[in-house]
């Protein structure tokens, strides 16, 4: 396998928009409905108050995740549609994606990162532990939502 390739876009790029469809459908079938229904702008993924990212590898999309600055609290960068392509799973593209959004939120003046993921998302929730992420009170769209998990992590 060649190097993983990270990519700034904007998060309604053709490209983006395919990889984020293809996370909503994941998240439809482990949860049922749309997916994620939280609202998101596209604005939101624009610099200075986000970004969004695509890993390549061998020229083909990867994985994908952005962040965008949380409502509530300017400092906090919110992780959002983090999502890795089925045939590429396991291989490490997750987490330099999401090594990529903090150093890119770090670089942006952001002082910690937090996400909202769900109980039937294992691999998700292990990997945002094994990069150091603890449970945090929940926040947003679906904070009182009794499958919801926060995690959150200084940067």
């Amino acid at each position: 396998m060649n190097a993983i390739q990270i990519s700034t876009t904007r998060i309604d790029d053709p490209v983006a928009r395919t990889l984020v469809t293809a996370a909503l459908a994941d998240l439809g079938a482990r949860y049922g409905g749309e997916g994620d229904e939280t609202p998101v702008s596209p604005d939101e993924f624009e610099p200075p108050a986000g970004r969004f990212l695509i890993a390549w590898i061998d020229g083909a999309p990867a994985g994908c995740g952005g962040w965008r600055t949380l409502a509530e609290d300017e400092a906090a960068a919110e992780i959002k549609r983090m999502y890795t392509v089925p045939e590429w799973r396991g291989r490490g593209v997750a987490s330099a994606v999401l090594r990529a959004i903090e150093s890119s939120a770090r670089e942006a003046g952001k002082t910690r990162a937090v996400l909202e993921t769900g109980d039937r998302q294992p691999e998700a929730i292990a990997l945002y532990r094994k990069l150091g992420y603890e449970r945090v009170p929940n926040f947003g769209y679906y904070k009182d939502y009794p499958d919801c998990l926060s995690f959150g992590r200084p940067l």
